[in-house]
């Protein structure tokens, strides 16, 4: 939650993260096979914005369209929600796995293992980000930590105001 008590969403993390972060969550969108649906609706968002047409925008080498994405403040709930999957699957599994560890949760490589989905305690989650603010950057830990409680709130919700304690903004 934020500090108004209004749920976190993926688009409002995308708008907190640093332009670097956006440009590697952008970039990693563009590289993977599964996020199809959401590069169309790139395309479209950076074709508005540049007042192209979707044709000439897709004829931009994938470092322009990352670059033109991650400039982007505004994106929908769907394509900030598959930038920050992605990224965090492809720049951040480091942090990904040692959350899941400190939390003793089953996981293959930072992906949680099926079935294994109760909700930890709001204690043992303040111990594994205090345990990741230890061991990784504030900024990369304050962005994974709030996409985890908008992609999931029934079980990481608590971490939104666990993150507003402990890494201010």
């Amino acid at each position: 939650m934020r500090q108004d008590d209004t749920p976190v969403t993926a688009a409002h993390v995308w708008r907190e993260m640093t332009p670097e972060q956006r440009l590697a969550a952008a970039g990693a969108l563009w590289s993977d096979a599964d996020s199809v649906h959401q590069q169309a609706e790139a395309v479209q968002a950076i074709a508005r914005q540049l007042r192209f047409r979707p044709q000439s925008v897709l004829k931009l080498a994938p470092e322009k369209r990352a670059r033109h994405l991650a400039s982007l403040r505004a994106v929908s709930e769907s394509l900030a929600s598959r930038a920050l999957v992605v990224y965090h699957l492809t720049a951040r599994r480091p942090m990904l796995e040692a959350f899941l560890d400190s939390l003793g949760i089953a996981h293959e490589n930072g992906l949680i293992a099926e079935g294994a989905k109760d909700a930890p305690e709001p204690s043992r989650l303040r111990g594994a980000a205090s345990a990741l603010l230890a061991a990784f950057p504030a900024a990369d830990v304050r962005i994974y930590l709030r996409t985890l409680a908008a992609q999931d709130p029934g079980t990481w919700g608590p971490l939104g105001s666990i993150v507003s304690d402990l890494i201010p903004s």
